[in-house]
């Protein structure tokens, strides 16, 4: 039986032990912060999908009560948008991982472009039934139309 390469996820924001962690291939989003020994006690479960299914090198932020916005990803410092989402290219499970997202609008996002196009801007986003002003003033420093 082949052995499975864990996947690297980094788990920042309002958790005991910020870091980066080896998890098994298909850990969802709860299992990651209970490696990194949990959440606060000011953190905010509820705006995060604890069930998504983890990719390899993601970051998961668990923000605070009270907190409006994320901080941005840290990117590696290239031109290109290191870190940052396709909204072109991005699956429904990369889209879910963005503030506000869930699994209906993720879907939006992908029937929207299917119907319409790529997007040529990523203030072209606020065109998809449900993300507004608000919305998007939370996605904007998190995501890229290019390559």
């Amino acid at each position: 039986m082949p052995t499975l390469t864990p996947i690297r996820v980094h788990i920042t924001g309002a958790v005991v032990q910020p870091d980066v962690y080896e998890l098994p291939p298909g850990s969802i989003v709860q299992e990651a912060i209970e490696a990194a020994g949990g959440p606060t006690s000011d953190a905010d479960l509820s705006c995060i999908n604890l069930a998504l299914e983890l990719l390899d090198h993601q970051q998961v932020y668990v923000p605070r009560q009270g907190e409006v916005d994320p901080p941005p990803p840290v990117s590696g410092g290239e031109s290109g948008g290191g870190g940052l989402i396709n909204i072109n290219t991005a699956t429904a499970a990369e889209l879910e991982t963005l503030p506000r997202i869930g699994p209906s609008t993720a879907q939006k996002i992908i029937d929207y472009r299917e119907a319409n196009g790529p997007f040529e801007t990523i203030e072209e986003i606020q065109e998809v039934p449900s993300i507004g002003p608000a919305t998007y003033e939370g996605l904007k420093d998190l995501i890229t139309v290019g390559p």
